[in-house]
């Protein structure tokens, strides 16, 4: 069955709800590695499972940009209606400009409404179709917009990519794109991740976004020694 907006509404709002806090709200963040982000502020952080973490390359559905054999893999789990995400955006996107050993993953986790997750799920369906690049650009292009991203607006920009809004719809609606987005969501709660941006770096996780420079410290930091900070 055709997406319609109104269905795509409804569906979308049934993803954000049905992943549900799991064990987020459970698990504290303090700071288990004393690191500060581009504003001195701490940053909160923790050791995640291994077990855990090392599901995240199965993940269905993740945005890759970067080398596949990357010593390092940063991924981000961001909503795109977090106000934080904007700034992250440009950051993420300018250490994959400045690190070509980096690689970048980009997991959806579409908690703060529904509207977040009908453009999570046109991502999913951009990504689907014309792959990993298109779908780097349609969030570039998405959180590079003021004001608030619906269904309606991805639908949008994912016709300006130059696909039929019918193909986008019927894509978004599939078990396939319900499925992703649902382990993408289930995969943050699991992990804690309960704020918008957050990131996984080793088996570092950390709430919030330090700062282009931070981040740029810490993954240092990371290939040296496994640790956030050495």
């Amino acid at each position: 069955m055709a997406l319609s907006r109104r269905h795509l509404i409804a569906a979308a709002a049934g993803a954000s709800l049905g992943a549900g806090l799991g064990r987020a709200a459970a698990q504290s963040y303090g700071q288990r590695v004393a690191v500060t982000g581009d504003d001195g502020r701490p940053v909160a952080n923790s050791i995640l499972p291994g077990e855990i973490t090392g599901q995240i390359p199965g993940l269905r559905g993740v945005t890759y940009a970067g080398p596949r054999e990357a010593q390092t893999t940063l991924y981000e789990f961001f909503d795109f209606n977090c106000p934080y995400c904007r700034k992250a955006a440009a950051d993420v996107m300018a250490l994959h400009e400045s690190d070509p050993d980096l690689r970048i993953g980009l997991v959806n986790n579409p908690i703060l409404s529904p509207q977040s997750a009908q453009a999570a799920k046109v991502m999913l369906a951009v990504q689907r179709k014309l792959g990993a690049a298109a779908a780097w650009g349609f969030y570039r292009t998405l959180l590079s917009k003021p004001g608030r991203i619906d269904g309606p607006g991805a639908l949008t920009a994912a016709a300006a990519l130059g696909i039929a809004q019918a193909d986008i719809e019927e894509i978004a609606d599939s078990e396939e794109v319900r499925l992703a987005l649902k382990s993408q969501m289930r995969m943050a709660a699991d992990l804690g991740l309960y704020a918008t941006p957050s990131y996984v770096l080793g088996n570092s996780g950390i709430l919030g976004h330090p700062g282009a420079n931070a981040m740029a410290k810490m993954i240092a930091s990371t290939r040296r020694c496994d640790r956030l900070a050495c």
